[in-house]
């Protein structure tokens, strides 16, 4: 599977391509994803305005001998957005951040001390744009096994894996929707027993899984 993810990555992006785009130029292009379009396919929300607020997260995918598995955190409860919510390690970025893959690093050493050492970037899928005007790059990684996380738990509450068998199985790939200020909002869950998986992740882990599934 880890050979078969890499060589699908890759083709999906040459040379690290997206991964190493500035923040500056991801600001101002609109990405083909979207919360807009996922959630409200009656295209009853406009898009907002560029630029985009650049941001990256790091998929990482870590390689256990007993199958390949996928690290999540849950967000601590203290955070004043999206608290308690599962995410990826990572965040918007930041002034000094060179592309994508710098952010996602960096975010994941802050958030869970994972050091870049244990990280192999592999590259990254397209922005998904979400609808508070983020562009979040989803850069893919393979992370070592012999890993010792440290969350920060001023940001971060819990980090935990689920297989990656469970992620790429269409079954556990729910749309589901509820009224949200008057509207139907439609969104990704994976009916994880112990964590709710959901939105913007949820919906870059089926982009991830449909990838694999149509190039494989």
């Amino acid at each position: 599977m880890k050979q078969t993810i890499r060589k699908i990555v890759e083709l999906h992006d040459p040379g690290c391509w997206r991964a190493l785009r500035s923040a500056e130029k991801r600001a101002w292009s609109r990405p083909p994803t979207a919360d807009q379009i996922l959630y409200r396919p009656d295209s009853f929300m406009p898009r907002g305005e560029l630029p985009l607020k650049p941001a990256a997260v790091l998929v990482p995918l870590v390689d256990r001998s007993e199958g390949m598995t996928v690290l999540l955190t849950k967000r601590s409860s203290e955070l004043k957005t999206h608290s308690g919510q599962v995410s990826f390690p990572g965040g918007k970025c930041d002034e000094g951040d060179e592309n994508a893959i710098a952010t996602a690093l960096r975010e994941a050493r802050e958030e869970i001390g994972l050091t870049d050492d244990k990280v192999e970037i592999i590259g990254a899928l397209e922005d998904y744009e979400t609808v508070t005007g983020f562009a979040v790059s989803p850069v893919v990684g393979f992370v070592r096994p012999d890993i010792v996380l440290q969350p920060d738990p001023s940001e971060v509450e819990e980090a935990f894996e689920v297989p990656l068998d469970f992620i790429l199985n269409e079954a556990n790939q729910q749309l589901q929707s509820r009224e949200w200020q008057g509207q139907t909002r439609h969104f990704y869950v994976f009916p994880h027993p112990d964590h709710y998986i959901w939105g913007a992740t949820a919906a870059m882990l089926v982009r991830f899984s449909k990838l694999i599934r149509e190039m494989s």
